[in-house]
């Protein structure tokens, strides 16, 4: 099954109700009105993009340990996957995805770090419920993300059914601001140079770990 297609299945699943979920219609309205604004308001459009320099990050990983993409560029070309944080089963699945494919990247030389505003404890639960063997970064306030265009910050209404739902993003992160990537996922080659980009403001819908593979060929 493609990672699309198991995205779909738990969307249909959660919208449906169906057990362990049973968050009812307003739930499922209030979190489509969000994603539709984002996406009117055109922030996916002015992302970073293939061609574009990539920004230079150091970030620690979920033992503390410092990655520097200077220093993961030098060995070869590097994917980078932004992601919402643990609380996202989308995320989730999508972490796992990448790892079925790791494999196929290092056949290419590349290295793989996923990042997301999450703390380096939940950074770690991450790993460990995903069973993840590449490395979980955590950036703090969400600053990198935002040198690549995809930080954002949540509407108070969000943000209220995101506490009632149980995801105290400040919390989670340790970052009061209540902001979050919009998921995307770039190959940046050993120039500095972005090879591939998709950033979509719809976090239900991810790109295929496959749809890479060009890319590092390149």
């Amino acid at each position: 099954m493609t990672l699309q297609a198991r995205l779909d299945a738990f969307k249909a699943d959660f919208v449906a109700g169906k057990p362990p979920y049973h968050a009812p219609a307003s739930v499922h309205a209030v979190m489509h009105r969000a994603t539709a604004e984002l996406i009117a308001s055109g922030q996916a459009e002015r992302a970073l993009k293939a061609g574009d320099m990539a920004p230079v990050f150091s970030l620690p990983d979920a033992q503390g340990n410092l990655h520097s993409s200077t220093e993961l560029l030098a060995q070869g070309p590097l994917v980078v996957s932004f992601y919402r944080g643990v609380w996202c089963p989308y995320c989730n699945m999508e972490l796992q995805a990448l790892m079925q494919a790791l494999p196929a990247f290092k056949a290419h030389g590349a290295n793989l770090v996923a990042i997301s505003p999450q703390s380096q404890a939940n950074s770690r639960k991450s790993q460990r419920e995903n069973a993840l063997d590449f490395p979980i970064l955590s950036d703090s306030g969400n600053e990198v993300a935002a040198a690549f265009g995809l930080r954002f910050t949540l509407p108070d209404y969000l943000a209220e059914l995101y506490l009632s739902l149980g995801n105290n993003l400040p919390a989670i992160n340790g970052d009061s601001s209540w902001t979050l990537p919009m998921p995307g996922r770039f190959v940046i080659g050993q120039d500095g140079i972005i090879r591939y980009a998709e950033v979509n403001p719809d976090y239900t819908l991810r790109p295929e770990p496959s749809d890479l593979l060009p890319a590092l060929r390149g």
